[in-house]
């Protein structure tokens, strides 16, 4: 008897088996900031699919002198805006240029200072700019992306192509590949010269065919198809 009542005393008791607890999600902060010089369409365009690919909102960062165009953003992607370009350039880990290539030397030269301390990955996405030329303009001993969307990324079925320089590590290729992902497919290119190619096919060569659709279209009216 006296032996039963010890086994009941020693005989531990099992605690109810802990709800298993749902797994966490990775913290917004641990993503680099993403910063645009630049918000036009093609930004727009970029930052959108970035936001569809669960890419959170406080990891973006836009600059235009236009106020148009920042409430646009602010208004249809919530996202952050800036009216000073040095702004979003200090806080970035990627620095993505789109401004107009007429304009790039000129918005780049007024950046050296913050991309110098900084030292972000950078990706020009401004046509006809060779690489080495923004690497210059920036200060040199740089990361540097230069990539080539066509118009279709607008709708999130884009083409493009992209060349990196020598200081651009696996890591930094890889980011840069998935940030063009988010509006289509993505290839890189052997050379430089390639991506003037890429320009010419993927980038200018879909305007011929909406040029022959209208014509199409312009034939079917005039025959009463209206």
């Amino acid at each position: 008897m006296a032996a039963n009542k010890s086994k009941k005393r020693g005989a531990r008791r099992r605690s109810p088996r802990a709800a298993r607890k749902p797994a966490r999600k990775p913290s917004p902060a641990g993503r680099p900031l993403i910063g645009f010089v630049g918000a036009g369409n093609m930004a727009r365009s970029l930052a959108a699919g970035l936001l569809k690919n669960g890419w959170p909102r406080t990891r973006l960062l836009m600059s235009d002198p236009d106020s148009g165009q920042r409430r646009a953003l602010e208004q249809t992607l919530r996202v952050r805006t800036d009216t000073d370009n040095n702004a979003v350039a200090a806080r970035a880990d990627i620095l993505i240029l789109a401004v107009k290539p007429q304009i790039l030397r000129d918005v780049t030269q007024t950046l050296v200072g913050a991309v110098q301390r900084k030292r972000p990955l950078i990706i020009s996405i401004a046509a006809g700019v060779r690489l080495g030329d923004v690497e210059r303009w920036l200060g040199g001993a740089l990361a540097v992306v230069r990539a080539m969307p066509n118009t279709a990324a607008l709708i999130g079925s884009g083409a493009s192509g992209l060349y990196a320089n020598a200081a651009t590590d696996s890591t930094m290729r890889a980011q840069a590949e998935s940030i063009l992902r988010a509006v289509g497919v993505a290839a890189w290119v052997d050379n430089e010269d390639q991506l003037d190619t890429v320009t010419a096919l993927s980038g200018s060569g879909p305007a011929y065919f909406f040029l022959m659709m209208e014509a199409l279209e312009g034939a079917a009216i005039e025959q009463g198809l209206a």
